[in-house]
């Protein structure tokens, strides 16, 4: 898995930094009331996708049932392309990304270790007229687009260093994963919606597959829980080897402690939130102790034991939380939470603990 980009400029190549300088003192030069962004080895990048960001049910269904032709002509359209895209699922995480922003600017004005927001979409560059305009309609700080013109745009993830990729299609999220990268599909909450925070990001992490690897789940999957409580004690002292969100995780509290530095540790306006199935008593040692070796804090941490995750998730309020298995993320939907399925590990084969391939057969049998 990737890890968090290096900060030692003698790590970076001595022509990409002369590239760096001299685009600096041009932009410097240039007057602007809008922030300019950060270099991307400096920043913790969020990629988002254009059906993340904005609700683009109608456009796609166009996409879908009458083909790219008609899509693209509905989107150039003159009378369309000055009509805002109502928000998406990923609308209020760029908001919030956009006040830590703020208050990092506010806190240390000269430096670049910010969250840089980039529209990472397969959309033509001829349909970008529309979700230019949206953006600036609803004041959003991101500048970095890249449209690929019905390719994936996967193999630009790396060149834009990109800390987390967030979209609706979970072919691609699956193929940034396999890359190494931290990916997620990103699901609209169902009939509740909850009033989310606009003061603090509020990040929620599964833990198993997630933040960490999957090892102890296959056990728990393949020997049963009295199995896995054993295991989990005896290497209670040695580190879960990460998962594909970990790096993420990492990336936060490298903005934490910036807070931190600067004694505000009560106000950070960024809060993390370990949420998962273990017990506290069986299991949870080895899980802070991970934490701890890997030199990483989380604000707070929930054991369920197997309760359901959506209660404690309507009361956290998170502006995304991370989890592998896909009834987690539903019955989190359920509550309005917004949800994001890391398609990870051996939960995959799984679906509330029954084997997929199993019950496929079973069905199959039946008739």
């Amino acid at each position: 898995m990737s890890e968090i980009k290096p900060t030692d400029t003698a790590a970076t190549n001595a022509g990409e930094e002369n590239d760096w300088a001299a685009s600096k003192y041009f932009s410097d030069s240039l007057k602007t009331k809008k922030p300019k962004p950060p270099k991307p080895q400096n920043a913790v990048t969020i990629a988002v996708s254009s059906r993340t960001l904005f609700n683009m049910v109608e456009e796609r269904k166009i996409y879908e049932e009458e083909g790219v032709e008609k899509y693209m002509a509905h989107m150039n359209q003159q009378k369309h392309e000055n009509e805002p895209l109502m928000p998406g699922v990923a609308f209020p995480l760029v908001k919030a990304l956009m006040t830590v922003n703020s208050r990092l600017r506010q806190l240390y004005p000269d430096s670049e270790e910010l969250f840089d927001i980039v529209l990472m979409t397969n959309n033509h560059a001829q349909v970008g007229v529309r979700l230019i305009n949206s953006i600036n309609h609803y004041d959003l700080t991101i500048e970095r687009f890249c449209m690929t013109g019905g390719q994936s745009p996967i193999g630009y993830l790396k060149a834009y260093m990109t800390n987390l990729y967030l979209s609706k299609d979970g072919e691609k999220v699956t193929e940034a994963i396999k890359e190494g990268i931290a990916a997620a599909t990103m699901f609209t909450s169902g009939d509740v919606e909850n009033q989310l925070s606009d003061t603090q990001l509020k990040v929620a992490f599964d833990g198993d597959a997630v933040l960490f690897s999957d090892e102890s789940e296959i056990i728990v999957k393949q020997c049963g829980l009295d199995m896995f409580f054993e295991h989990e004690q005896e290497f209670e002292n040695i580190p879960l080897k990460q998962g594909p969100l970990k790096c993420f995780l990492e990336a936060l509290g490298k903005l934490q402690r910036k807070f931190y530095a600067k004694n505000e540790r009560m106000t950070c306006p960024i809060r993390t939130y370990l949420v998962t199935a273990r017990s506290a008593a069986s299991s949870g040692a080895r899980v802070l102790k991970t934490l701890r070796s890997w030199g990483l804090e989380i604000d707070e941490a929930l054991f369920l034991a197997g309760a359901p995750k959506g209660p404690l998730l309507q009361k956290i309020r998170p502006h995304i939380f991370f989890d592998d298995q896909m009834f987690h993320i539903e019955g989190a939907k359920e509550l309005g939470t917004i949800a994001a399925h890391v398609p990870y590990g051996i939960g995959q084969k799984y679906h509330k603990g029954e084997l997929i391939e199993q019950t496929v057969k079973d069905v199959k049998d039946k008739k």
